[in-house]
C-alpha cells in the first residue's frame, strides 16, 4: 500500500505544494512545529533516509537549499533547521523548520493547528521568496 506521502505526490490527497521536480516533492506540514514547516520527500518511496541512493541524497539537499532560504526570508528566525526522524510515516522525509533554538525542533511539543487560510498564507509567503 502506498504511503500517505506517495498519495500526496500523486494528488490523491490535497497538499500545500511548495516545490517539485522529477525526484522530490515539497509541501507544508499541516500539523507544523512552526509556521513555515515544510516536508520534502523523494518521489521514490523508500522507508529509511539512509537507504536512499547516494546521488539522490546529494540532490535532496540541493533541492532543499532554496526552500530553506525562502523559509528564512519569509519567517522571523535565526535559521532554517533540518530534521530527519522518519518514525511517523514509512517514507523517507526531511523536515525544514524555521528555528531560533534547538528546542524549536522538539517534535514532542504540541503542534500548531492552522486554518486553511493560515496554511495558504504560509504557502504564499514561502513561494514569494523562492
Amino acid at each position: 500500500m502506498a504511503s500517505i506521502f506517495t498519495r500526496i505526490i500523486k494528488g490523491e490527497i490535497p497538499s500545500y505544494k511548495i516545490a517539485e521536480n522529477e525526484n522530490f516533492f515539497a509541501f507544508l506540514d499541516i500539523f507544523p512545529l512552526a509556521e513555515g514547516h515544510v516536508l520534502i520527500v523523494p518521489k521514490q518511496e523508500t522507508d529509511k533516509f539512509f537507504d536512499v541512493e547516494d546521488d539522490l541524497l546529494r540532490e535532496w539537499l540541493l533541492f532543499a537549499k532554496p526552500i530553506a532560504r525562502a523559509i528564512e526570508k519569509a519567517f522571523p528566525c535565526d535559521r532554517c533547521g533540518i530534521s530527519v526522524i522518519g518514525l511517523e510515516v514509512p517514507h523517507a522525509h526531511m523536515h525544514l523548520v524555521p528555528i531560533n533554538s534547538s528546542g524549536d525542533l522538539n517534535f514532542t511539543k504540541p503542534k500548531l493547528k492552522l486554518s486553511e487560510q493560515e496554511l495558504q498564507d504560509v504557502q504564499r509567503k514561502i513561494l514569494q521568496n523562492l
